[in-house]
């Protein structure tokens, strides 16, 4: 039995890389012509087209998304929006469901795929973690990103949670940008992804209902920088009191 579902996880894996090579083809034309425009227009118009290909890919590999909260999201307003990491699978679901244009902070190693690379460039804020002129750049591009209106995408566990805790600690990085640049965080959670691309097995996923739920935001107007312990305190307990309520729901 065990050998049975090692191989459909295979297949499955293997089925669902080719659909993604499949419709990336098709949208890779119209993502170059987008990259080529200026902001927030690039950001405006890349969002539309990742969640048009992700409402066609998602079903493709049966596992549709079902998203709760939506409504926090203000007109006119833009947030930092801080999200569990629990697998590679939250990745291409997180940033599409984003109400409104977005962009995250990713790491160059990505982009240097041939291809897909351009897409990661063209809807992300690239940095090499290993230098530091480039740590120091992705931070004025984050808080640049905020300043047009755009929506801010970030991982503060920093990787992958490979432990048995609901979430791991916070890094600093998502409410130190908040803070300086006075938004609100939007604490948001995914479920279902670790059970598709599960961190304990290679080269194995399969097909399961993804639900990405979006919390009230925590206001930052009058925060400084001596409060980025509480605030990063504060939102890490919701989201892990929330994590533990809703994850069998």
């Amino acid at each position: 039995m065990k050998v049975v579902k090692n191989i459909s996880g295979f297949l499955f894996l293997f089925y669902s890389l080719v659909i993604f090579a499949i419709t990336m083809l098709v949208v890779y034309i119209p993502i170059w012509i987008i990259s080529r425009l200026p902001e927030p227009k690039r950001a405006n118009a890349l969002h539309i087209t990742f969640r048009l290909w992700m409402n066609v890919y998602m079903p493709l590999v049966f596992c549709p998304v079902f998203r709760k909260g939506k409504e926090n999201f203000k007109k006119g307003e833009n947030y930092v929006v801080v999200i569990n990491h629990n697998s590679l699978a939250d990745i291409p679901v997180s940033s599409p469901w984003i109400p409104g244009a977005n962009k995250t902070l990713a790491k160059v190693e990505m982009s240097r795929i041939p291809l897909f690379g351009m897409i990661y460039r063209t809807g992300s804020i690239i940095v090499d973690r290993k230098n530091e002129n480039s740590r120091r750049e992705s931070v004025v591009k984050m808080q640049e990103t905020l300043e047009m209106g755009i929506n801010l995408c970030l991982y503060p566990e920093g990787t992958r949670n490979k432990t048995n805790m609901p979430l791991q600690p916070f890094f600093d990085g998502a409410f130190v940008t908040a803070i300086k640049a006075q938004k609100p965080i939007m604490p948001c959670l995914i479920f279902g992804t670790a059970k598709i691309l599960p961190h304990y097995k290679k080269f194995w996923c399969r097909p399961y209902p993804i639900r990405i739920h979006f919390l009230k935001p925590v206001p930052t107007t009058g925060l400084t920088l001596t409060d980025v312990a509480t605030l990063k305190e504060r939102v890490h307990e919701t989201m892990e009191k929330y994590y533990i309520a809703h994850r069998k729901a």
